[in-house]
């Protein structure tokens, strides 16, 4: 199974991201490497848990920027 996730660069450097089907429940990382370690293990906890938010259906949408 693949998940897919969204990150960015922090301002105080490394990563921060987050699983898309769990928009909730952000990680950080010290590099790419680590940040996906990390969203490893935040899965793995957000599975060991009954009380979490439901998975979000992936979705892509695109709008336009008026000029």
């Amino acid at each position: 199974m693949k998940l897919s996730y969204s990150f960015w660069e922090a301002k105080e450097g490394g990563f921060i991201g987050y699983l898309n089907q769990y928009p909730d429940y952000w990680t950080q990382g010290d590099s790419i490497k680590e940040l996906e370690d990390m969203l490893l293990s935040l899965y793995g906890d957000i599975m060991q848990f009954d009380d979490f938010q439901a998975a979000v259906h992936e979705s892509t949408g695109f709008i336009t920027v008026p000029a």
